[in-house]
């Protein structure tokens, strides 16, 4: 396995008028190497200017989501106080020039308030065959109002869904997902708030996972650990490597 790109990603809720909560989600273009058009969490890889604004592995991941978040979809979180649209739009702009975010946040008298971000998973595959990223999950809340917009570079459209409903769209060949995607998707679709989730994700401390093939029935099968508050932790090794 090459050496694996460590990775922040966030899983944004929004509460609706009735049902559950909707997650904000992002296709990546088809012209990317990985994932492409695949549906995916908002985030990327964590870079040196994030481990700057960290004290450790752990913070600089979680600054790497909230920037990766400004990015990808306009909208702001673990930022004090919190911004304007006309502020976040500034900071989308620079970001997208190359400039370090935290020139950006000193300009725009902003500090960084990760805490918000709620740790929930830890994903290492190893079985990717062009690149790894050792990827850590995090929950946020954002305003039931908020507009996203999509940054129409290394992602076309973003949407606003259940997680029931992309592992719908997923099945129905509507939608495109990875196995890491998928997984959490089903653990989410099982919370009826982001209280719920945040809950579950303090009940199950995150552990790094790394899928592995077992042979089960006499099929090889994909599984992760079943104490991390996954409800389906093996599946037939076709069907899991489908997308």
């Amino acid at each position: 396995m090459t050496d694996p790109i460590p990775a922040a990603t966030l899983v944004l809720f929004r509460a609706v008028a009735s049902g559950p909560p909707e997650l904000l989600m992002v296709e990546r273009s088809r012209a990317l190497a990985f994932a492409g058009g695949a549906s995916v969490f908002p985030g990327g890889r964590v870079d040196p200017g994030d481990h700057a604004l960290a004290a450790d592995d752990e913070g600089a991941a979680r600054v790497a989501a909230i920037r990766e978040t400004i990015e990808e979809t306009g909208l702001a979180v673990g930022l004090h106080p919190p911004p304007a649209a006309d502020t976040i739009a500034a900071l989308r702009a620079g970001l997208h020039r190359g400039e370090a975010f935290q020139t950006l946040l000193t300009a725009a008298g902003l500090r960084l308030t990760p805490d918000q971000l709620v740790p929930f998973a830890r994903w290492l595959p190893a079985h990717a065959p062009v690149r790894v990223f050792d990827t850590r999950f995090y929950l946020a809340r954002i305003a039931d109002d908020a507009v996203a917009t999509v940054d129409q570079t290394e992602n076309v459209r973003l949407c606003w869904t259940t997680a029931a409903a992309m592992l719908a769209a997923a099945d129905a060949g509507a939608a495109t997902i990875i196995y890491p995607t998928r997984r959490n998707l089903e653990r989410l679709a099982r919370f009826a708030s982001f209280e719920e989730a945040v809950a579950d994700a303090a009940a199950h401390p995150v552990r790094t996972i790394t899928p592995a093939v077992e042979r089960r029935g006499g099929i090889d099968q994909l599984c992760i650990p079943d104490d991390l508050g996954y409800p389906i932790t093996a599946e037939p090794l076709g069907a899991a490597m489908r997308g």
